[in-house]
């Protein structure tokens, strides 16, 4: 069936991301002779300018990466960190139940900036200053207003703020009354730009020649020695004087100690073979896991006997998703805090024990996580109390012809959550309303702690050679989107621009990631392009259908590598339009 954006093909190098001035950004870095690591961080870098109601350098940027050199993969760990005043009594004194979604009281110690730099550091080839350049000079000289920050025209579209990748026309009132800050850089004469219209950030241009000029002062000391005086004035110089500072001034609980002994981890990722396909995935502290559950649970049917989309398949997808995200529920937590039972949930006799739970004509209503401890199916505990996905993340991910593989998942610093530093030119991540104010749960709040996150890279190998690398945005969504559009490559035979613009659907049955941490059993979001029959027959099943237009469910992009032929190809979303956000790019050659 032929596909809305065409696939694209290449020999040397390729990369997708979600706006067409961060795919050149990477564009450009190849063509100086970067690898795919410097380029998609460059491309990083210039989201977190154009994009920044989905995500700005105060926020975070988990990772996987496929290092050609070392021939495996790792997890950088660019998740963010609770203060150390940040605890449950300290919230309970100031009268809060739940962390909330905007404001500094969900402020944690920004990540983004130390994940990208270790892994420039570590896998890239370049200076900050190579791949700083484009975002530098977009902020410096203006990008031009595009519909997916501005958002569209009508009657009610300045009324509140409405998730994190809200626009800024929903948010305009709130902006100029209460985070003038964000108006003066975002509606610079009061109102909304046009798109087309040039923005400006010039304290985000100053921001970035700080850390430039850092850089440039330790250069004679070697490349590595540059980037980490960058990293230093971010973390414990005048630049964390000034995020402590603005903390302080806006009921934050960050501290400048919070920011000097942060680091950024490179860990170990989380694997699980499929087919003849290894799949990695973050550790625990991401719900990356929850895929590889699912995975696991779904080895054991044959889905491509079911047929696409048919009612046996989306059924058996969905209830095995209930029961990974259950266990997500129940078990998933900082590792440095939280004692995760990891090997046993990914154990082929776990696994075959709750592959059993699932009804073939009946759908779950209930929350049953299991218990890989006892190895029982079942265990007792009490339903916790999801929320539509706001495009509030961005995805990035390249490879190249020498092998180099990179998933960027990258969000928070919103500029809807939280209001612009004045200094700064970004908004601090509000990642820590993901916590849970109960010491019983996985992922209650500690200080240090860091908060289970949905941002959850996906990277693959095959036959020792990497193979895909893809992500999306979505929240709770993210690892049911992409579970369909791998299911759509390894099971169903399509080409990575078809598996992504093939008809999807999620659940959300489990509860929300996010503040305030509802859910709702039963419903099943499904495209209405998924025949309206499939649709009566999963309801006639249980399911609580809610039918959503057509291109709505899902923003993913990926890369695919071909080892026999050396062809490299990337895939992007349209869905990018609908929501509306701009439309991811592919840049290959």
């Amino acid at each position: 069936m032929p596909t809305i954006y065409p696939l694209i093909l290449a020999r040397h190098a390729v990369i997708a991301a979600e706006h067409y001035l961060s795919a050149a950004a990477g564009a450009q870095i190849f063509a100086r002779g970067g690898n795919a690591i410097d380029a998609a961080v460059a491309a990083t870098f210039v989201e977190g300018v154009v994009n920044p109601h989905m995500y700005t350098i105060g926020g975070e940027a988990p990772m996987l990466i496929y290092a050609a050199s070392a021939r495996k993969v790792v997890s950088i760990n660019g998740n963010m960190m609770a203060p150390a005043r940040a605890t449950i009594d300290q919230y309970r004194a100031l009268g809060v139940e739940s962390i909330p979604g905007a404001g500094l009281l969900a402020a944690g110690v920004p990540a983004a900036f130390d994940a990208l730099v270790t892994a420039l550091r570590t896998f890239g080839t370049m200076s900050l200053a190579d791949v700083l350049a484009p975002a530098h000079a977009l902020a410096s000289d203006g990008f031009p207003m595009h519909v997916g920050l501005a958002g569209e025209e009508h009657p009610e579209g300045d009324g509140p703020v409405a998730g994190a990748g809200a626009s800024l026309r929903m948010n305009a009132k709130r902006f100029l009354a209460k985070w003038p800050s964000t108006a003066r850089v975002y509606l610079p004469e009061g109102k909304v730009p046009r798109p087309g219209a040039v923005i400006k950030n010039p304290a985000l241009a100053n921001f970035f020649q700080r850390v430039l000029d850092s850089e440039a002062g330790a250069k004679n000391r070697g490349r590595e020695a540059a980037l980490d005086a960058a990293r230093e004035r971010f973390y414990r110089g005048d630049i964390a004087r000034d995020i402590a500072a603005w903390s302080d001034a806006n009921g934050g609980l960050l501290a400048e100690s919070d920011l000097a002994r942060f680091t950024t981890r490179i860990e170990a990722p989380v694997s699980a073979d499929y087919r003849g396909v290894t799949v990695f995935k973050c550790a625990p502290w991401s719900q990356g896991p929850v895929f590889l559950q699912q995975l696991k649970l779904l080895e054991g049917f044959d889905l491509a006997a079911m047929r696409h989309n048919s009612t046996d398949y989306i059924h058996t997808v969905v209830e095995a998703a209930k029961l990974a995200f259950a266990d997500r529920e129940a078990y998933y937590g900082d590792p440095e805090f939280t004692e995760v039972p990891m090997a046993a949930l990914l154990s082929d006799r776990y696994t075959a024990i709750r592959r059993g739970l699932i009804d073939k004509k009946r759908a779950s209503m209930d929350q049953r996580p299991g218990d890989p401890i006892a190895m029982r199916a079942l265990r007792d505990n009490p339903p916790a109390s999801a929320r539509p996905w706001g495009s509030g993340t961005i995805h990035v991910t390249a490879a190249d012809r020498e092998g180099n593989m990179i998933a960027v998942t990258a969000s928070g610093g919103w500029i809807p959550s939280s209001p612009v530093i004045d200094a700064l030119g970004f908004p601090l991540g509000t990642r820590m309303q993901t916590f849970y104010l109960d010491e019983r749960h996985p992922n209650a709040l500690k200080p240090g702690k860091r908060p289970r996150t949905t941002l959850s890279p996906s990277l693959a190998i095959r036959g020792n050679q990497p193979y895909l690398a893809f992500g999306t945005p979505g929240g709770d969504q993210q690892d049911q989107w992409t579970l369909q559009f791998f299911l759509n490559v390894v099971d169903f035979g399509m080409d990575l621009q078809s598996a992504i613009e093939a008809a999807k659907f999620s659940s959300a049955h489990f509860p929300s990631t996010f503040f305030p941490h509802d859910n709702h059993p039963g419903v099943l979001r499904i495209e209405e392009r998924i025949d309206a029959s499939v649709r009566d027959a999963l309801a006639e099943r249980g399911h609580k259908i809610e039918v959503k237009p057509s291109w709505s469910e899902g923003h993913v992009l990926g890369v695919q590598n071909d080892p026999t032929t050396g062809v490299l190809a990337g895939g992007a979303d349209p869905r990018g339009q609908a929501q509306p956000v701009m439309p991811a790019q592919v840049i290959g050659w």
